[in-house]
């Protein structure tokens, strides 16, 4: 009992300073919008004495949404190298220096008279978000044991779900939300972040990193006694070192050798394919629709807020419901589902809106889809997405395979929040065709392509991924010797 309850408080350390503050960050910018932007004017007109053109407040405010999916891609190209030089403890112990440069550059910005703090304290907590977003997942999956590491790893997805929760109730104009406390609200994210550096430290390194990155075989037997307890650690201490001799000889993978290597050929198709349909698929989307769809359905202006917030409690419902059964129901039900059910949920929405004005009753059915739109996402996609580059790539390749996946989770976020309004102008009503297409796309490629990973051991998924790579030389019968070479390098 006593090392479950280390392993949850090992997940609430590296969670609360981790994804929590991805989640945390995109939400608590909504609030104080109008009020930032009026005070980009007349911090203008103080300084040049012309107050600013609308189009132009609007240009800087975008550039200030902007900087956050901007610094995400950075961090996500610098979370590599940081997980293995450092370590993956010590990756995101020291993530936390980003948010609090951040966190004293957007308090400050007032005081200061400066909107340009507000932009670049968006890139640094941008920063802090891509970090953690690879190397969370990475650290709890490998320190998890087999039969929990589907539920462990997918805790990164709940506690994202969670900091968009407590930021659109802390960004209420009744807590932080307000024209005076604003800046405090920006600020805010460093509670987490000083909440990480004090319980973190306490808890081990990934034994996996230590034994196979490090060779040091005492310090791994010793970090999963922390976390396992006195239980039999033979079998687990013996699949460690199988991929330890495995991998013996190389050394960490840059993401480009990745695509060189036929041996991880469909490893990388699928998890650029499931990267990129978790922002493309249009999950994020719902939330800029949320508010004028329930304006239509008779909810008053000010109570707006207030319902936003069920639209983020659907998805941490559905991800701590996802946390529950990943490691009963598998990964590939829960990722079709998702997406089958999201395609089928995008009709129903885009019928909902073209009949907005002429039927009474749509306005709820609008209401309804959004809600189930996010349930849907939060059931499958939402989690499963982060935990299958930790299982289907070895020590070597992993966090090469989350620089990759990061760099388009972020890009695409980034694509998507420029594209959309676009998108909305031309298509109007049925402006959610393209992400129907996105989900369907992924729900086939899940269906024909993606094995099940639950309850295997990293070395059984490389060898099930071994015989797609290489299944048509096999069939063409051609000389095997190659082959058996390659196979030493996974």
């Amino acid at each position: 009992q006593l090392q479950n309850k280390i392993l949850i408080l090992t997940i609430c350390a590296a969670g609360i300073g981790g994804t929590f503050q991805y989640g945390y960050n995109i939400s608590i910018i909504n609030a104080p919008a109008s009020y930032i932007q009026t005070f980009m004017n007349t911090t203008w007109l103080e300084r040049m004495g012309v107050p600013l053109e609308s189009n132009v407040i609007l240009l800087l405010w975008s550039f200030t949404v902007s900087a956050y999916p901007l610094g995400g891609l950075t961090g996500a190209v610098v979370a590599g190298p940081m997980a293995i030089m450092l370590g993956r403890k010590m990756s995101l112990l020291l993530n936390n220096v980003f948010v609090i440069i951040a966190a004293t550059l957007s308090g400050f910005s007032r005081m200061a008279k400066s909107f340009e703090m507000i932009m670049l304290s968006r890139f640094f907590t941008g920063v802090n978000a891509g970090v953690s977003m690879n190397i969370q997942p990475m650290y709890l999956a490998e320190s998890a044991p087999k039969k929990l590491r589907g539920a462990v790893a997918l805790t990164s997805a709940s506690f994202t779900a969670l900091g968009l929760v407590l930021g659109q109730v802390v960004g209420l104009r009744e807590l932080l939300g307000g024209e005076e406390s604003w800046p405090f609200l920006l600020a805010s994210n460093v509670v987490p972040a000083l909440i990480q550096l004090t319980a973190l430290p306490w808890f081990p390194e990934s034994p996996r990193y230590l034994l196979i990155d490090r060779g040091d075989k005492e310090s791994c037997i010793s970090a999963l006694q922390k976390l396992r307890g006195t239980s039999d650690l033979s079998a687990e201490l013996e699949e460690m070192l199988a991929e330890q001799a495995a991998v013996k000889g190389q050394r960490a993978k840059n993401p480009w050798e990745l695509f060189q290597n036929p041996a991880l050929r469909w490893q990388l198709v699928s998890i650029v394919v499931l990267s990129s349909a978790m922002q493309l698929c249009g999950n994020d989307s719902m939330y800029f629709y949320a508010a004028y769809v329930f304006q239509e359905a008779g909810i008053p202006e000010d109570k707006i807020p207030y319902v936003v917030i069920g639209t983020g409690s659907c998805e941490l419902i559905t991800s701590v419901t996802c946390n529950m059964i990943i490691d009963y129901a598998g990964r590939r039900p829960l990722l079709l589902g998702g997406y089958i059910f999201m395609a089928g949920w995008a009709i129903v929405f885009m019928v909902a809106l073209s009949q907005q004005t002429q039927i009474s009753w749509m306005p709820y059915l609008s209401m309804a889809c959004i809600f189930a739109y996010i349930l849907s996402f939060g059931i499958g996609p939402a989690g499963v997405t982060g935990v299958l580059p930790t299982e289907v790539f070895d020590q070597m390749s992993r966090p090469a395979a989350y620089m990759i996946c990061g760099s388009l989770l972020w890009f695409n976020l980034f694509l998507v929040g420029t594209a959309f309004p676009f998108i909305v102008k031309s298509l109007a009503h049925f402006c959610y065709i393209p992400f129907l297409v996105v989900c369907v796309c992924t729900a086939l490629y899940v269906w024909f392509f993606l094995p099940e990973t639950k309850g295997k051991s990293f070395l059984e998924i490389s060898e099930e991924f071994r015989k797609r790579n290489f299944k048509t030389k096999t069939r063409a019968g051609y000389y095997k010797g190659p082959e058996e070479i390659k196979t030493t390098r996974l």
